[in-house]
C-alpha cells in the first residue's frame, strides 16, 4: 500500500436534497469502494443553497486534490463554480433528477460504479460556459425549457414523473418567442420554441438537445428549435432521445465561441437546470480550459449515445425513491 503522505485528498460534498433517492448510504459506500491506496477522503453534507460552492472554494484554497459533487446538475454547478481556474479537480456521483453533466462524461448512474469510475479516472481540463456572467457546465437556455425548469422548481416534488407532468402542462399554454441571435459570423432573427446552448450534449436523462457538443473544443453548441405542431411532437421527442435532434427540419444548429441573444422582454432562463429571471439581452460565452474534471484517461470531450432500451431503464429506475430494506424473519 502506498505511503499515506503521498495519497490524494478527495472531498465528497453530498447534497441531501437532490433527486429522489436517499443519500444516507453514501458514506458507507464511499468507505467500502473508494481506492484507499490512492485517496484519503472526507465526506460533508451540504446544509443550504450555495453551501457546496463555499465548501468547494475553501477546499481548493486548502489544496484538496479532488472535490466530488454528490447530487445533480445544480450541485455540479455549485461545486464547479468553486473550482474554476484552480488545480482542484471535480468528480461526480450522479444523484439528481437528470444528471446531464455526469452522463456526458460517461459516469455510471450507480453510486458503486461511479466511485469505481473515480478510482480509475484522471484529471482532464474542460471548458465551461457563462450566461450573462453566470457559469454553467452542462447547458443553459431560454424559451420553453426555461419555463419548464422554473415551474418544475416551484412544483414541490422531484423526479421524472413530476417533470413530465410539468412539461405537458406548460406545453398547452406556452407561446414561442422572437429572438435576434448574433455570433461572430452572422446576425439573424428566429421565432423559436427553444434556444438551447450546450457545453454538454444533453439536458439530462439522455435528452440530447445538442447531440454533438464537446466539452473540450472551446465552442458552444446551440440548437434553435422553431415552432412545431402537437402532431409533430412525438417525432421531435424521438429525435431528441435518439441522438438525431440536429437532423430535424425544425432545428438550426450553431457552433460558436460566443453569442448575443436579444428577446422582446426580460424573462426566465436556466443554467444547468436552475431557473432564474434575466434581462432581455443575453450573452453566452465559452471559457476554454477553465476547470479540471475526473474523466476516462484520454477522453476527447464528446459523448457516445446510450441505447434507447438503456435510457428507458435508467429514466424510470432513477425516478423512483429508494425503498427501505425489509428484513426477513429467521
Amino acid at each position: 500500500m502506498a505511503d499515506s503522505a503521498k495519497k490524494l485528498i478527495i472531498q465528497f460534498l453530498v447534497n441531501p436534497k437532490s433527486g429522489v433517492s436517499s443519500k444516507k448510504r453514501i458514506p458507507q459506500m464511499v468507505e467500502r469502494y473508494i481506492d484507499r491506496s490512492k485517496y484519503d477522503f472526507e465526506i460533508i453534507y451540504t446544509q443550504y443553497a450555495g453551501h457546496a460552492y463555499e465548501l468547494a472554494k475553501e477546499a481548493a484554497e486548502r489544496g484538496v486534490d479532488v472535490v466530488v459533487a454528490v447530487g445533480g446538475d445544480g450541485t455540479v454547478n455549485e461545486v464547479g463554480r468553486g473550482l474554476v481556474h484552480t488545480n482542484t479537480a471535480m468528480g461526480v456521483i450522479p444523484c439528481g433528477s437528470g444528471n446531464g453533466f455526469a452522463r456526458h462524461l460517461g459516469i455510471p448512474i450507480s453510486v458503486k460504479r461511479s466511485i469505481e469510475f473515480i478510482n480509475n479516472a484522471e484529471p482532464l481540463v474542460i471548458d465551461y460556459g457563462k450566461l450573462n456572467g453566470h457559469p454553467f457546465f452542462c447547458s443553459c437556455g431560454m424559451g420553453f425549457d426555461a419555463r419548464v425548469s422554473d415551474d418544475f422548481a416551484k412544483c414541490g416534488s422531484r423526479g421524472l414523473l413530476s417533470y413530465v407532468k410539468t412539461t405537458l402542462v406548460d406545453w398547452v399554454k406556452y407561446k414561442p418567442e422572437t429572438y435576434v441571435v448574433e455570433t461572430p459570423h452572422f446576425k439573424k432573427e428566429f421565432k423559436a420554441f427553444v434556444v438551447a446552448c450546450g457545453n454538454a450534449s444533453q439536458y439530462g436523462n439522455n435528452a440530447y438537445i445538442t447531440p454533438f457538443a464537446s466539452m473540450r473544443d472551446g465552442m458552444i453548441t446551440v440548437s434553435v428549435l422553431s415552432p412545431f405542431s402537437t402532431v409533430e411532437m412525438p417525432l421531435v421527442a424521438t429525435k431528441l432521445f435518439r441522438h438525431t435532434f440536429d437532423n430535424s427540419s425544425h432545428v438550426t444548429t450553431i457552433a460558436t465561441s460566443w453569442m448575443r441573444v436579444t428577446r422582446t422582454a426580460p424573462g426566465p432562463v436556466h443554467y444547468d437546470g436552475e431557473p432564474c429571471e434575466m434581462d432581455a439581452e443575453l450573452v453566452v460565452e465559452m471559457v476554454p480550459d477553465g476547470i479540471k474534471v475526473l474523466a476516462v484517461p484520454g477522453w476527447d470531450g464528446t459523448c457516445a449515445p446510450v441505447p434507447l432500451y438503456r435510457q428507458l431503464y435508467e429514466m424510470f429506475a432513477g425516478s423512483l425513491p429508494s425503498l427501505p430494506k425489509v428484513r426477513r424473519r429467521k
